[in-house]
This record gives structure tokens, C-alpha cells and sequence, in this order.
């Protein structure tokens, strides 16, 4: 197998920390979920059936607006390693790159990435159009999702029911087949003990939350994807109305608890902050999990101004880029190569060099 990945920026726009609420909210996604009429459902198709998924969206895509400058990329002919490089970027799901029963990428998974969107295809659903953008963004990352569905629709044929919507594999899907997420940094709400409380009411009122990687990942770095949970029975704009007002009332709660931290754990907040930053900035060797608390902590002392002249997207492309298939990639190692720990100290001393000097 031949790793043939996109180019080092490639699919990365929502890392820049441009978007609204960019200090709490890392990156939004939208995905709308698709299936081809006629053609059977994952776990009942074969291996020709999906083949001729990659084949009909390919053309589709080959004459389609939207995805002029996309590059199809077929995870089945990607390494291990090749794979979690695109999960580390958030362009392709664990569910897509997993091996089957006989250790192998499943049959006809693959991945056409464009800019800011990508078109997962054959994982749960023949098609998941995603649109990411940086910050909270849900109408921007629900546009660029849109953009590439209706180029598709207009020249594909969708598993549609007049009464029930777009037919999927998961019946949590039907309707819209829209799925969001936001990513959303939770230290605050975690240091004064209110994550637990907040986390309840969110799954009281339709939503849910998963870790960094998503869908049976833990989470990371006080790092939680909010997600809705269902979509059939709402459009939807209301599917995007009803996550939008509730993360920002998480917005609003996070920033109290900021506050709280400020008037009654100032001296703590910032001895936890000032040491993780010593440590990112002189560590010669770190695990990822430790090197995500660290960078929790410093991503903090940025929100609460105790580090000036640090950038929010330096902090975005560190937590990428000091994944292990990253590292593994950049310097030609495996994937449990005991040197990653001390590339992954050099890559974060390098990146934040210059941090914290800007006037």
C-alpha cells in the first residue's frame, strides 16, 4: 500500500481559530447522510456494490461545481498508518477506516476531500457529506455541506420516502440525515466541578456528547463534541436552531465558570497554567494524552489573557500535528515507534517557539 495523502494544509481551514467564539468553540461540522436508490445498505451490500457507489459519485463528482478541486482518495489502498492520518484530521471517521473481519480495509472506502468539506463514502451510509469550518459556525459549515449535496443530488439518485425523508442505515438518521457537532473546549465548567450537571440537561433535551475522535472515543483535553442525536420529524434549519441555542447557553456557562475561576482560583489557575506552559515549551519527551492536558491548560491561559502573544491556531495545528500517525508520517517511523514521544516534544517546541513574543 502507498500512502498517497493530501497536502500538509489539505482539509485543515478549520484549524485557522477565525470563526465566531474561536477561544471556546475549535471547529464545527455539519454531515448530511445519503444513500443511492437501489442500491442495498452497509451491511447488506457487497463488495461490487460498493464499488459502483465509488464509481457513481466519482463521475458525479467529476462533473459537479462544488467538488471541481476535490481529490478522491481510496482508504482501502491506504497503510494503517495512512488512515489514522486522516482521522487525526477529522476528514475521515474510525467507522470508515476500521478493518473488516479479515483485517483489511473494507472494500470500496473512500474519501473525496476537497477545501472544507469531504464526502465520506461507504461508511455507515453510501454518503456523508461534511462540511468543518473553524470556530462556532453551524450555518457556514451547514452551507458548504449543502453546496456539495445539491451538486450531488442533481446528478445522483437518493433513497428518499416522501412521508419519512432521506432513507438510512440508522433509523436515528432518517429525515434530514443531518448530523452536527461542534467542538467545544470545556475546561472551566470541568475545574468548578459543573460539567456533570450541564452534560445531563444537554442529553435531557436531544443531544450528546463524544470525545475528540468522536463516536466511542474518549474525551481529551476537557475537549466534548455536543452533537444532536435525531433527525427525523424536523427540518433542517430547526435541527440547527435547536444545537445552536444550546451550545450557547454551554458558551455562556463555560465563560461563567471562567469567572468563578478568576475570583476564587486565580493563584491555582495560574500556577496550572504557567507550569503546562514551561513544560510544552521545554519537554524533551511527552505522550499525546499528556501533551493534551498540557495543551488544555495553555489553550485556558489564553482565554483568560494570563498568555499574550500565543495564537489560538497554533495551538489547533499543535493538537493535529502531534498525533501519532502525524509524527509517524513527518519522520518516517511506525505508528508505535518508541521515538514519538521525543518527536513529539521537538515538533511542539518548534511550532511554539515564537509564541508568546509578539508584541
Amino acid at each position: 500500500m502507498s500512502d498517497v495523502l493530501p497536502s500538509e494544509e489539505g482539509g485543515l481551514p478549520w484549524l485557522d481559530a477565525s470563526g465566531p467564539s474561536a477561544d471556546l468553540v475549535v471547529s464545527t461540522r455539519v454531515r448530511l447522510a445519503r444513500n443511492l436508490a437501489g442500491v442495498p445498505f452497509t451491511g447488506r451490500n457487497s463488495e461490487a456494490d460498493r464499488e459502483g457507489v465509488v464509481a457513481q459519485v466519482a463521475a458525479a463528482a467529476a462533473d459537479a461545481p462544488a467538488l471541481s478541486e476535490s481529490a478522491l482518495h481510496r482508504l482501502d489502498g491506504l497503510s494503517l498508518a495512512g488512515r489514522i492520518w486522516l482521522q487525526e484530521r477529522q476528514l475521515a471517521s474510525r467507522e470508515l477506516s476500521a478493518p473488516d473481519s479479515s483485517g483489511e480495509p473494507r472494500r470500496g472506502a473512500a474519501l473525496l476531500i476537497g477545501r472544507s468539506f469531504g464526502v465520506l463514502l461507504n461508511e455507515e451510509d453510501h454518503l456523508r457529506v461534511q462540511g468543518l469550518s473553524s470556530g462556532f459556525a453551524l450555518d457556514e459549515a451547514f452551507a458548504l455541506a449543502e453546496r456539495v449535496d445539491d451538486d450531488l443530488g442533481a446528478r445522483l439518485s437518493f433513497a428518499f420516502h416522501p412521508e419519512f425523508g432521506y432513507l438510512t442505515a440508522c433509523p436515528t438518521n432518517v429525515g434530514t440525515g443531518l448530523r452536527a457537532s461542534v467542538l467545544i473546549h470545556l475546561p472551566g465548567l470541568v475545574f468548578t466541578r459543573e460539567i456533570g450537571k450541564v452534560l445531563q440537561g444537554l442529553a435531557q433535551v436531544g443531544l450528546t456528547y463524544r470525545g475528540l475522535y468522536g463516536e466511542g472515543s474518549e474525551v481529551l483535553g476537557h475537549l466534548f463534541q455536543l452533537s444532536n442525536q435525531t433527525t427525523l420529524g424536523k427540518s433542517e434549519a430547526e435541527l440547527l436552531d435547536h444545537l445552536g441555542r444550546l451550545v450557547r447557553q454551554v458558551l455562556d456557562c463555560e465563560r461563567q465558570a471562567r469567572d468563578v475561576l478568576r475570583r476564587e482560583a486565580m493563584p491555582m489557575v495560574e500556577d496550572r497554567v504557567w507550569r503546562a506552559w514551561g513544560l510544552v515549551r521545554h519537554a524533551r519527551a511527552m505522550t499525546f494524552e499528556e501533551l493534551v492536558e498540557l495543551w488544555s491548560a495553555v489553550r485556558l491561559g489564553v482565554g483568560l489573557e494570563l498568555l499574550r502573544g500565543v495564537s489560538l491556531a497554533t495551538l489547533n495545528h499543535v493538537l493535529v500535528q502531534a498525533q501519532r500517525a502525524h509524527l509517524a508520517h513527518a519522520n518516517g517511523i511506525g505508528l508505535d515507534d518508541e521515538a514519538l514521544a521525543v518527536h513529539r516534544a521537538t515538533l511542539v517546541r518548534r511550532l511554539l517557539a515564537d509564541e508568546g513574543r509578539r508584541p
